[in-house]
């Protein structure tokens, strides 16, 4: 059940080019529920009609109050609104919204890259330490949340464009050298470009391995109406990544539209 209130900046920091921001939201979390890969919609000042979806990264629920933690980086005017609010400014939130990633138990094969690894650490957050996080940047300056993976998974493995960080290449190369491995997880999880999520869903299914993508396309409304978000499925229809999605089933997914 979404739901829409004012919720106060409780802490702010710069981490590379990305902002981490935790969000006091009342009773959001206890009373609406969270599943991770779900996201927000935040409205960014009286002079941007339109909300910004931003993935949630963590959350708590408190009889002294929940908050929300969200992770984003700044891409125009409502973003660089945003991230411009210091700690105590009041924001308006929608949500929860989407659906999220069928993640209950473990352990899964977690990857992500770029603005998509933040929310990949709910998804370890929910399956008990036992998840292997594959994390691709850009370069080393690029890299976020290192330390918050490594303390909730069991692995942590980073792979950089430039080969400043970890393994250089791209990420399906390393979900590669682990499915090849006698590996036990119980599927794929997935957040990042669209190529990237198009790559990890072919290498998952070269093993037969449950492969769920969650996708970041631009949104309006945020809610189904304004069919922004467009997705075309294999099966000839078409969802929306704000109300079907944004996690879909990789087999869906019509990678070449």
């Amino acid at each position: 059940m979404k739901v829409e209130r004012k919720c106060r900046i409780v802490e702010k920091t710069q981490m590379g080019d990305a902002i981490y921001m935790v969000l006091a939201v009342g009773d959001m979390v206890r009373t609406s529920g969270v599943r991770p890969g779900q996201f927000v919609h935040i409205k960014c000042g009286d002079a941007n009609l339109l909300r910004r979806p931003i993935s949630i990264c963590q959350w708590a629920g408190s009889g002294d109050g929940d908050t929300l933690t969200v992770v984003f980086e700044v891409r125009g005017e409502g973003t660089a609104w945003l991230a411009r609010r210091p700690v105590g400014h009041t924001v308006d939130v929608l949500g929860p919204l989407g659906n999220g990633f069928e993640a209950e138990g473990g352990p899964y094969l977690l990857v992500g890259g770029g603005i998509g690894v933040p929310p990949m650490l709910g998804c370890a957050g929910t399956s008990g330490g036992t998840s292997t996080a594959i994390l691709g940047f850009r370069s080393k300056e690029k890299a976020i949340l290192l330390d918050q993976f490594a303390s909730d998974c069991a692995d942590c493995l980073v792979a950089t464009d430039d080969g400043s960080l970890g393994y250089h290449g791209f990420v399906d190369a390393l979900v590669r050298q682990e499915l090849e491995k006698e590996h036990h997880y119980q599927g794929v999880l997935a957040c990042g470009p669209k190529p990237m999520l198009k790559s990890v869903a072919k290498v998952a299914a070269e093993f037969g391995v449950p492969c769920q993508i969650s996708m970041e396309e631009r949104m309006g409304c945020g809610v189904g109406a304004c069919l922004v978000c467009a997705a075309p499925m294999k099966d000839g229809t078409v969802k929306h990544v704000c109300k079907d999605g944004p996690v879909f089933d990789a087999r869906e997914v019509d990678w070449d539209a």
